[in-house]
């Protein structure tokens, strides 16, 4: 059995340790209701674009437009959503679980695939599999990225897509359902796809200028960078929001060591006393 100074150090060291993880937690806590928000509001946007395309589709043929164009898929880019950081339970394990199924269902239709990985973790992960080409690694977003931040991985997507270099664009990222429920999927960003949904009023007798086909130019290309935007919005609240239950799940663990910990060393206080008792007893005896 350890001795009671032993304890009381294992106590001190495991109380430290809970008091970085509650900070850990509050701080993920703080951070998953901003990125919510941010979602919540690229969620409106992105239901704004589609009403803009499900009408211009109305009015002329999109498949026109080099963003919209199928082709066999032979070369495909896969863009990989992880963190920069551990300490986040599952959350990059599971994502990484997603890209590999994708990987594996490329190698067997034949499909070249070349990778885009955002966060440090998707980067490590990549350079243990052989075989495996990244062609461009961004790290250190900030929580809420902004178009601007996006612009260089968007540009690359776009131009490399028009210029058929790759017949396809997906990104597996992790969808935030909600603080408790996060799934790892995989998205397509190109060719451009989207659902006809009711068009509002003001919409039906709009009239768009200077053109039908100059605004769906660049109601397309936005379409395509607020996807972007919000599948990276979703994987940056499940992030946060696997961090917090992560850490608090560390914080429970934590209080529930100290309390071993603790009757271990009352129990050992306890026996060194009734050892103590025991020979005070046995020594006033033999006096006597």
């Amino acid at each position: 059995m350890a001795s009671t100074q032993q304890l009381r150090q294992r106590i001190t060291s495991v109380k430290n340790t809970k008091q970085i993880t509650k900070a850990m937690e509050m701080v993920a806590a703080s951070k998953l209701r901003k990125a919510q928000d941010a979602a919540s509001a690229s969620r409106d946007f992105a239901k704004i674009a589609n009403e803009l395309l499900t009408r211009i589709r109305q009015m002329t043929d999109v498949q026109t437009h080099p963003l919209f164009l199928r082709r066999d898929v032979k070369n495909r880019l896969i863009i990989l959503v992880s963190s920069d950081r551990g300490l986040a339970g599952g959350y990059n394990s599971n994502v990484f679980k997603e890209f590999t199924m994708q990987l594996k269902k490329d190698k067997a239709d034949k499909v070249s695939t070349k990778i885009i990985t955002v966060g440090k973790k998707a980067t490590a992960f990549c350079a243990k599999i052989s075989g495996v080409e990244v062609i461009g690694a961004y790290h250190d977003f900030v929580d809420s990225p902004t178009a601007e931040d996006l612009r260089p991985i968007l540009l690359t997507v776009i131009n490399g897509f028009c210029d058929k270099s790759y017949d396809a664009v997906d990104i597996v990222y992790t969808d935030f359902i909600s603080s408790i429920n996060q799934i790892p999927t995989t998205s397509r960003l190109l060719p451009v796809a989207f659902d006809d949904v009711d068009i509002p009023v003001h919409l039906q007798d709009a009239i768009f200028e200077p053109s039908t086909s100059q605004v769906l130019e660049e109601v397309t290309e936005r379409f395509v960078e607020v996807s972007m935007m919000q599948y990276m919005l979703e994987s940056a609240a499940s992030e946060h929001s696997s961090r917090m239950l992560a850490m608090k799940n560390a914080t429970d663990n934590a209080n529930d060591i100290v309390d071993d910990l603790t009757l271990a060393l009352n129990t050992a206080r306890q026996a060194a006393i009734t050892q103590e008792l025991a020979e005070i007893t046995g020594g006033a005896e033999a006096i006597s």
